[in-house]
């Protein structure tokens, strides 16, 4: 699978996964998700996706600070409701990097590493997704909007010929390219700035 480059660049988010550690598919439990683990989850690379990421990312280090977020034991709470908007996409990308389900999980071993009933929709929060510790009940609430981050003026001229499939070769790449590039720009130049993601304990 060949990505751009900068996928390189974002920094993965390293979980303990007590349940792998026991079945011994990961040495100590620790496992480390990259983005471009959720662009093969995803199957593209998009604001939507890179937004769910650094949600998760600033989210866990909220929540665990120099400890290692435990997987399986975090609640995941979403304020949309599943099938409305990007609300399942960002979802996906958060119950993979902590192991959340509804009701579709692992159903544990003699009463432990149960993953159901840590994944919630329509949930009364601040934020657009919330994050709650199970040991400690301590949950931190965020939001993200990159509309800031503009793309390309040239992406809005090839779209249209891209899905009426008038593109040729290198229209496409070229539209790729920019889309890309803005992908870069929000995971890589603005990481940072504080309008794109805001962090609130609860």
């Amino acid at each position: 699978m060949t990505t751009p480059e900068f996928f390189n660049d974002v920094a993965p988010i390293i979980v303990r996964d007590p349940l792998s550690e026991v079945l011994g598919a990961a040495s100590n439990g620790l496992i480390d998700y990259t983005y471009r683990d959720v662009v093969k989850l995803a199957g593209h690379s998009c604001p939507t996706v890179a937004g769910a990421f650094l949600m998760v990312q600033e989210g866990l280090k909220s929540l665990y600070g120099n400890e290692t977020p435990v997987r399986g034991e975090i609640k995941v709470l979403m304020k949309g409701k599943l099938g409305d908007g990007v609300v399942g996409v960002i979802a996906n990308v958060a119950s993979m990097i902590t192991g959340a389900t509804d009701v579709g999980g692992f159903h544990g071993l003699a009463g432990k590493f149960d993953r159901r009933q840590l994944l919630f929709y329509d949930a009364d929060i601040e934020g657009e997704m919330a994050f709650e510790r199970v040991d400690t009940g301590a949950r931190v609430a965020l939001s993200y909007n990159s509309s800031f981050v503009s793309g390309d003026g040239r992406m809005g001229e090839l779209l249209p010929l891209i899905v009426s499939g008038r593109a040729d070769g290198a229209a496409r790449e070229l539209f790729g390219m920019l889309w890309q590039d803005r992908v870069k720009r929000i995971l890589i130049e603005n990481r940072n700035d504080p309008r794109l993601l805001k962090c609130i304990a609860q």
